[in-house]
């Protein structure tokens, strides 16, 4: 089982005697499911199409599709939008008011006018228009096959990616725990010396208010319980690696619990390799944390 990315992009083609036509999508990660269509005039008809097959697929993901459609036929015609012309006419009006000395717009100028000139093709009858339609919307099932596969193809390699990473933390805990059994004997020789330091100007410690400073400090200093959870969590996050569905939102919630216990090991060390290893290990969670943003 691989993962699924929020990122890919596909694209397909098709053409018979009336038109030709191009299906894009393309996708980047998002929060939830967000679909921005783009259709020419005409075929209105295919967003609830486009968006309920959309969701029988993908779950998350900020989606673009798009689809133009270039025709072919000879007998197109061309009529003056004339509630643009009037509205453009009263603006040249005032113009000319307030500003006399320049030369007069011309009708070529008028007519050049974006929106002014359009283009009208001859509609098609109901049946043409319908077995159109259906022809282009099986490019529509091969444009999301091949979305779905950059999908899929962009997932494997996250997969390579976050098992890589999951693996190192596995790694850096068990430095870590060999660090931290360390702790007791390193506190109570650390403790002895600063003891001894101290005794050249103080009176001598008692034993028993030795024993329990240092027992203070090495509870303080105890990391095992954070490594316990990191390893816990090492253990959720391959379970996750080979779950089904969207794990998206699970696995970046288990990131934020991953760098919550680092944090603490961090604050708890009382050991200097024991901290640099506990920041090595907050950079790996960053690192997956941000491929995990990517994943569906």
């Amino acid at each position: 089982m691989t993962l699924n990315s929020m990122t890919g992009f596909a694209r397909t083609e098709g053409a018979n005697d009336k038109c030709t036509w191009v299906w894009e999508a393309k996708s980047v990660n998002a929060k939830g499911m967000d679909v921005r269509l783009r259709l020419p005039s005409g075929f209105d008809a295919f967003d609830a199409i486009i968006r309920e097959r959309l969701k029988k697929r993908f779950r998350r993901g900020n989606i673009s599709v798009f689809l133009s459609v270039n025709w072919q036929r000879a007998n197109a015609t061309y009529q003056v939008n004339m509630e643009t012309l009037e509205r453009l006419l009263k603006a040249v009006s005032e113009v000319q008011k307030r500003a006399p000395h320049l030369p007069p717009v011309t009708m070529d100028g008028l007519l050049a006018t974006k929106g002014v000139l359009e283009s009208v093709e001859d509609p098609l009858g109901e049946t043409e228009q319908a077995v159109l339609h259906e022809e282009i919307l099986k490019g529509l099932d091969e444009l999301f096959g091949a979305f779905e596969q950059s999908r899929q193809s962009e997932g494997d390699a996250l997969t390579i990616l976050l098992n890589a990473r999951i693996e190192e933390v596995e790694c850096l805990c068990q430095e870590a725990a060999g660090l931290a059994a360390l702790l007791p004997d390193n506190i109570n020789t650390r403790l002895h010396q600063q003891v001894a330091e101290l005794c050249s100007i103080v009176p001598a410690l008692p034993g028993e208010r030795f024993a329990q400073e240092a027992a203070m400090l090495m509870l303080k200093a105890d990391v095992r319980e954070e490594l316990d959870r990191l390893r816990a969590h090492v253990i959720a996050a391959r379970e996750l690696m080979t779950a089904d569905g969207a794990i998206g939102r699970q696995f970046d919630f288990l990131c934020q619990e991953f760098n919550r216990e680092a944090n603490t090991l961090c604050s708890k060390s009382a050991d200097v390799q024991l901290t640099r290893v506990g920041l090595v290990l907050k950079t790996v969670i960053d690192q997956i944390r941000e491929q995990v943003q990517n994943v569906e």
